[in-house]
């Protein structure tokens, strides 16, 4: 169950605002971007929310892995979008390929203001597993 979940909060986007509320485009460019980084997809599913008086909708897209996942979620209202990779690293360690995944999807939207997090998941089985 060990593995690494990256986190990254984004606000400012200056990319194309398509990326914020096209949820077949969105989900087609994260599936791009999970093969470019060596990580396996097995299925995506995207959704986009109803637009509000406030503006258009944002979506949710996401990208199931043989690694574990791929999620983004984009607030096209006020230009910001959450992204979270989490590989788990049973077998092999994945971390450099979710870090370039990270990466690629940062450009992507080119965010003004980025709140990154690292996670080491699985410390407790790690534990339980030494002697």
């Amino acid at each position: 169950m060990h593995g690494l979940h990256l986190t990254a909060d984004l606000m400012g986007c200056r990319c194309d605002p398509l990326w914020l509320t096209d949820a077949d485009r969105l989900a087609e460019r994260c599936e791009a971007a999970v093969m470019q980084a060596g990580l396996s997809a097995v299925a995506k599913l995207a959704h986009t929310f109803p637009a509000s008086d406030s503006g258009p909708g944002g979506v949710t897209a996401t990208v199931l892995l043989a690694e574990s996942h791929l999620c983004v979620h984009t607030w096209p209202e006020i230009g910001a979008a959450t992204l979270d990779v989490y590989v788990c690293n049973y077998g092999a360690d994945h971390s450099v390929r979710a870090e370039a995944l990270m990466a690629s999807l940062l450009a992507l939207f080119d965010a003004a203001q980025v709140e990154r997090r690292a996670i080491e998941r699985g410390a407790i089985g790690l534990a339980a597993a030494s002697p």
